[in-house]
């Protein structure tokens, strides 16, 4: 059972550090394109209030919520590893 616990403690913790690690480069890759759209296209209004309504239409997208992938599809894999081990 500790075994389990253990799993379950250091598993939270890797994947934690990977969805931190992915959503900061995938904020930080949107956030670069929309300053070079800007500056290769409109250059016109304000660069970085153009950023800031780009990352919120970001922050709201399919994009952005596919991360949450990074926790699911392990711990769905392991239970399934686990019942086919031992129940099928």
């Amino acid at each position: 059972m500790l075994a389990l616990v253990r799993l379950i403690v250091v598993g939270f913790v890797a994947l934690t550090v990977i969805y931190l690690s992915l959503s900061y480069y995938a904020r930080a890759a949107r956030r670069d394109k929309l300053r070079r759209k800007w500056d290769e296209d409109i250059r016109r209004g304000d660069r970085e209030a153009y950023v800031k309504r780009g990352l919120q239409i970001y922050d709201r997208s399919l994009r952005r919520k596919l991360l949450w992938g990074v926790y699911v599809l392990p711990v769905v894999t392991i239970a399934v590893v686990i019942y086919l081990v031992n129940f099928a």
